[in-house]
């Protein structure tokens, strides 16, 4: 459980510092957007106030206490699932980026009442009109981590 806790942590300090950075720093809540590296790399600041893709944003306030419980009880799943059913390191990493990230988000949401997204990626003329942060990243690997470097009972 170490490995989780590190993870986790390291996943949640430099979430948190990259949206500190991009918000107050660069001042990206006011600017609005800065190109890095048209059309590959650039910040364009996004309040999501619901899931993926902007899901469920308009639902009202109470969506928001809704997302951080639901973020809140998966964690928690997730780490007695890893507690009670241990595999190797690589489930341990995913399951920390996992939960890190989704407490990043958690911790925006409570702050600020929506998530902080402003990473936006685009590529071969396809204009992204989306935005992630890094907590984002972290609960996607985690979660397919999760599922890739756990075993399989029936096969052992």
């Amino acid at each position: 459980m170490r490995v989780v806790f590190w993870v986790g942590l390291a996943t949640f300090l430099i979430d948190q510092a990259t949206k500190y950075w991009a918000v107050h720093a660069m001042n990206l809540a006011f600017r609005g957007q800065i190109d890095l590296w048209p059309p590959y790399f650039n910040l364009r600041m996004a309040w999501n106030y619901g899931i993926n893709f902007g899901l469920l944003a308009q639902d009202g306030p109470m969506t928001r206490w809704i997302l951080i419980a639901v973020a809140l009880l998966i964690s928690g799943f997730v780490l007695w699932w890893v507690h009670r059913d241990p595999a190797g390191w690589p489930q341990k990493v995913a399951a920390g980026m996992l939960v890190g990230g989704a407490l990043g988000n958690v911790v925006d949401r409570v702050v600020y009442g929506a998530v902080a997204d402003f990473i936006n990626m685009s590529c071969c003329g396809i204009n992204n009109p989306f935005s992630f942060n890094v907590a984002d990243i972290a609960v996607f690997a985690g979660a397919l981590g999760m599922i890739v470097f756990t075993p399989d009972k029936k096969a052992t």
